[in-house]
């Protein structure tokens, strides 16, 4: 018998203006499983993101998490959900970006610990030592009393994987995170999320990164114009590459993967 889907994505759209974005788009991710979704620019992919976080509406379809739609009261076209119950939907979908939009005045401790005293509700010291025990898992113990500013890129996105899953959620969403860095920095990123994904946190990630793709993922997406294109595990999609032409042209320009 198959898994409930912890997140389930039916015939989703989103247009912006005149041009539609997302077309019907279905996707399931179920509890414990690490989805990627790579494709070309513009084809879709952070905009299915934000709109799993409701920061973007979606226009037609239906988001839910746990049975709960997303956003709405019911679905989309509905009525839409108040910002108290946004929030804590909100709370349930960690989200780390491209841009690590970290608070500059406040230390990375207190970065990791707002959310837990202002949406969750912990008690100082709680909050405090829960800050202190995820910073301390992406190795930066050392760096609790730093101001951004004071960080590397890394460290700062680091940080913000921190702040995400310190809020406990149900799925932590994971844009781009390694867009913004540089090269020697990548790879301290993309290892806390391969602890994250031993640990068993669900999360759906959208990435160019092909061979980490290939290596954390237990299933990936192909999402070209607004659509899913294919998707299956790891060695299934790439064995699709020969079928689907639009993801052949996409994988060629990764010659480490396409041959």
């Amino acid at each position: 018998m198959l898994a409930t889907p912890l997140l389930k994505i039916s015939r989703l759209t989103k247009s912006f203006g005149t041009n539609p974005v997302l077309k019907l788009v279905d996707l399931d991710v179920t509890a414990g499983e690490v989805v990627t979704v790579i494709g070309p620019s513009g084809g879709g992919k952070t905009t299915l993101l934000r709109c799993v976080n409701f920061l973007e509406a979606y226009d037609g379809g239906s988001i839910k998490i746990d049975g709960r739609e997303v956003g709405y009261v019911d679905n989309a076209g509905g009525k839409k959900r108040g910002e108290v119950d946004l929030a804590a939907m909100r709370a349930e979908t960690g989200m780390v970006f491209q841009s690590f939009n970290l608070f500059p005045h406040l230390t990375a401790e207190q970065n990791v610990m707002l959310g837990l005293r202002r949406v969750r509700k912990k008690p100082l010291k709680e909050a405090k030592e829960i800050a202190r025990h995820w910073l301390d898992r992406v190795g930066l113990s050392h760096k609790t009393g730093s101001l951004p500013s004071e960080l590397s890129g890394g460290q700062q996105q680091r940080v913000g994987i921190a702040r995400a899953v310190a809020m406990d959620p149900k799925i932590l969403l994971l844009d781009e995170i390694t867009s913004a860095l540089d090269p020697e920095l990548v790879n301290e990123v993309l290892d806390v999320v391969r602890t994250l994904a031993r640990d068993g946190m669900t999360m759906l990630i959208v990435t160019h990164e092909i061979a980490f793709a290939r290596d954390a993922s237990h299933r990936i997406v192909f999402v070209a114009d607004g659509t899913v294109s294919a998707q299956g595990k790891p060695d299934e999609l790439m064995a699709e590459v020969a079928n689907n032409e639009r993801l052949r042209n996409f994988l060629s320009r990764f010659s480490a993967t396409a041959h």
